[in-house]
């Protein structure tokens, strides 16, 4: 059986290098956005590949991500990558956080991916009937690491990935009895529109690293939080 990986945010960053590699590997990949037709890279590898399918997908939309759930019922997930991410305000200080702006980061990065996973709990498990181990893997941030944060600030963006980070741990336990494992990745500071142009790492370094830790992901490690290098980082 051919593999199939769905992934959010596929439309830049991270997601779409994450969404070639695995192309490449000859994997399908069912590719999710918010607006798929304004993506020309995305657009690009589907007119390459017959192995991609896209999807537009608003993970804030709860109804849309239970329809996509069931579009593909019948789909075994090997791989399910919750990659849509939303930074928030940058350079506010204590005193100057915008409370609205961190229900919406909230809203995507620590919400939607239970959401999802909810939803696609059946798609996994069929792929865990064939005798795969399937994963549920979710892009966290060093920064919602809380021993290694010693330098404050950042409110919003930490405490959505720390949120997160808690969210999968309890997934790991839950799903454990289903054959599926649950990872949090830190994808390393990469050159994207949230990372900014100083970071130093490019999306292809960070998606091979991602792929690698994902390939040799043990059972030992289910729950865990690792980086692209396969080094853990501590809660």
């Amino acid at each position: 059986m051919t593999p199939t990986l769905l992934i959010t945010g596929a439309n830049r960053g991270i997601g779409l290098a994450l969404t070639e590699l695995y192309l490449e590997h000859g994997w399908q990949v069912i590719a999710c956005c918010r607006f798929p037709g304004s993506a020309p890279h995305l657009m690009t590898l589907k007119n390459r590949y017959s192995t991609l399918t896209t999807y537009g997908l608003d993970v804030t939309d709860h109804t849309a991500i239970q329809q996509l759930a069931l579009q593909l019922i019948d789909t075994p997930i090997h791989l399910l990558i919750n990659n849509a991410g939303l930074y928030g305000p940058k350079g506010y200080q204590f005193g100057d956080v915008d409370t609205a702006a961190w229900r919406e980061v909230l809203e995507v990065n620590t919400i939607a991916p239970l959401v999802i996973a909810e939803h696609f709990t059946p798609h996994l498990e069929k792929a865990s009937q064939s005798g795969h181990t399937p994963i549920f893997a979710f892009l966290s941030s060093k920064v919602g690491s809380m021993s290694d944060n010693q330098s404050g600030g950042g409110y919003i963006y930490r405490s959505s990935k720390a949120a997160l980070n808690a969210v999968i741990k309890s997934l790991s336990i839950d799903l454990r009895s289903k054959g599926i494992r649950s990872i949090a990745l830190h994808p390393g500071w990469v050159q994207t529109q949230m990372g900014g142009p100083n970071a130093l790492i490019n999306t292809a370094t960070s998606a091979q690293g991602l792929k690698h830790v994902l390939d040799t992901l043990t059972d030992s490690q289910n729950g865990n939080f690792i980086d692209y290098q396969g080094q853990e980082i501590g809660w």
